[in-house]
């Protein structure tokens, strides 16, 4: 019987082609990157000739390069988006992630099609649709639970990719208007002014507050590390970090934490990457010490308590211990701690509001920081800023090498090195020259296994020779390194020739989509996309909001995220209950308690 492996994705964010490579070298099998436009982070766009330096890269490797593509278009903007499709289909994209459908109306090349979290894939008729009209991929709801998972997996046989770890949207993807609905700042057109981090109060309909000047819709960041191996289970085949505003030490920090988890997976199961080559790290990564504001599985196992990340939206990195004495100039922890000379520290005062200052000195048990305001005994420290670990980040503390064999044999007239990689490509290099018995045979074998292995300036490493010889001989180094660089560069062509492609087709039918009447929650604004609609069979009745609608008394989020849930508050008593921003206005929440979400709804205009 044969037995077919899981091929699994490692997919990682990049603002940027040095950051794309870092990635690439610390495991990714594959990483997501912005064109110019329309990639739903306005400040995170990157010119042809970068992207396709970063393909070149990955493609090295059999890595991936997914091209972000997912905003919603205006109809003088369609020209443009098709021209920068083809563009990077041309230089050799793997893969396209779109929110607006009305692309698929245009004459797409067969780029393989994914479909954004922003499109609100969460069920399994929506996925379905997806499925028959030709996308290979979509991207699901960080909302979904593993039982969801589970059981739209049992029914598609598209592929699931997942958020694993990074910053959480508070509502669900191509669902949030509320930056729109404030400043005309659009989520869905890549402009989100993050309203969500900002500070609200909770009132009740007696006028009274439950809650006062506190991050009631910041959510803490995602970590499903201790749970890849239910969602290996669960059907996810591409396990996708976020943050393509992130820098190069985040993103080298996570993707290597990440890597280094999913190997030790691959190890115990019949399960293996989906690129090439192994990695070699100098540190030990660890995702409390770069950017976090505290972890939360974002519901995946059923807990929807302790989501929000109530009172900063600011990085807390990690918690170092506990102040034991405060001193004049200086304070002590109450536990053993590795803080050094420039570290960035942090803390909550007595009034919940976070504080921090640097470390000038650390001496015996005294630690001396810049400012000593606000510091009591008790007060929990978090490192936010750790200056070794950085200085480690900076030096590109991961190599990947992709393993080969060498088998060498002699000829008529020379001899002959054969290679083969761990992905079953095979080259050879053939060089006619004199050949000279050993007299120290032992000494001579040794010395040709040494010379051959030497690969470091490739992206190579060697795990095994064979020399079939009948004599041994003594071969000149210079022999042996052009045997080498030879068998290499064929090698190289051969990888090149057998990578792995994906192409993509869009099904061009009238499947009717799972929604009929399509208001402005279906984010459609232009002709291409009233057409798609139209031609399986849905109407639109409503433009997206961005047309410029007036969205008084109009639902601007959907959440999985309950602030009731999340201060106690479910199941008790409160009547109608409003969100007040900073600047008073007052936001409706509505309970939908049977599906487990909360609804705000935008306030009219004065």
């Amino acid at each position: 019987m044969t037995i077919f492996k899981k091929k699994i994705e490692l997919l990682a964010p990049a603002k940027d082609v040095a950051t794309g490579i870092a990635a690439i070298n610390c495991g990714a099998d594959a990483v997501y990157i912005a064109a110019k436009k329309f990639g739903a982070r306005e400040d995170a766009g990157n010119l042809l000739h970068d992207i396709q330096k970063l393909i070149t890269h990955a493609h090295k490797y059999y890595g991936r390069v997914y091209i972000t593509l997912n905003t919603i278009l205006r109809n003088d903007e369609l020209d443009e988006a098709l021209k920068i499709i083809n563009d990077v289909y041309s230089i050799g994209a793997d893969g396209l992630i779109i929110q607006d459908v009305g692309l698929l109306e245009l004459p797409l090349p067969p780029i393989p099609l994914i479909a954004s979290t922003q499109m609100n894939n969460d069920s399994i008729d929506k996925i379905l649709f997806f499925q028959n009209i030709g996308f290979k991929r979509v991207i699901l709801p960080r909302e979904l639970s593993l039982e969801q998972i589970k059981e739209m997996r049992a029914k598609a046989t598209i592929e699931f990719e997942c958020f694993i770890h990074g910053s959480l949207c508070v509502s669900y993807g191509g669902q949030c208007y509320l930056s729109y609905a404030i400043g005309g700042r659009s989520a869905n057109r890549g402009a989100c002014a993050q309203p969500c981090r900002h500070s609200y109060s909770l009132l009740d309909e007696n006028g009274e507050f439950l809650a006062k000047d506190k991050r009631l819709l910041s959510l803490k960041d995602l970590n499903r590390a201790d749970h890849l191996n239910e969602l290996i289970d669960a059907g996810v085949t591409s396990f996708k970090i976020e943050g393509r505003l992130k820098d190069i030490a985040y993103v080298t920090n996570i993707t290597s934490f990440y890597r280094k988890k999913l190997d030790k997976l691959i190890d115990n199961r019949k399960i293996f990457k989906s690129s090439s080559g192994e990695i070699a790290f100098d540190f030990t990564p660890n995702p409390h010490k770069t950017f976090n504001r505290g972890y939360t599985d974002y519901c995946l196992c059923g807990d929807k308590s302790n989501l929000a990340s109530l009172y900063t939206p600011k990085s807390l990195g990690e918690e170092i211990g506990s102040v034991a004495k405060v001193g004049k100039e200086s304070f002590a922890l109450s536990t053993e701690h590795d803080l050094k000379n420039g570290d960035g520290i942090c803390f909550f005062d007595h009034s919940q509001v976070l504080r921090g200052t640097l470390i000038n000195k650390v001496q015996n048990e005294k630690i001396y920081p810049d400012k000593m305001y606000y510091l009591e005994k008790g007060t929990v420290i978090y490192r936010n800023y750790d200056t070794a670990f950085v200085k480690i980040l900076e030096k590109m503390p991961c190599r990947r090498r992709i393993a080969v064999s060498f088998a060498l044999e002699e000829t008529l007239d020379g001899f002959k090195l054969g290679v083969r990689d761990e992905d079953g490509n095979v080259a050879s290099y053939s060089l006619s020259t004199e050949k000279n018995k050993a007299e120290k045979k032992e000494l001579a074998e040794s010395a040709i296994k040494n010379q051959l292995s030497k690969l470091n300036e490739t992206i190579f490493k060697c795990d095994y020779i064979k020399v079939n010889f009948k004599d041994v001989y003594f071969i000149a180094f210079s022999v042996l390194n052009q045997l080498r660089r030879g068998a290499i560069e064929n090698l190289l062509v051969e990888r090149e020739k057998n990578q792995p492609k994906s192409t993509g087709h869009v099904l061009v039918n009238d499947i009717p989509t799972p929604i009929k009447d399509i208001t402005y929650l279906g984010n459609c604004l232009n002709s291409k996309t009233e057409s798609f609609y139209k031609r399986h069979g849905a109407q639109v009745i409503e433009l997206a909001a961005e047309n410029g609608m007036d969205m008084s008394n109009r639902r601007v989020m959907i959440t999985k995220y309950c602030v009731k849930k999340e201060l106690d508050l479910c199941g008790k008593e409160t009547g109608v209950l409003h969100l007040v921003d900073e600047d008073k206005r007052k936001l409706l929440l509505k309970f939908n308690c049977k599906d487990c979400v909360m609804e705000i709804y935008f306030p009219p205009r004065e």
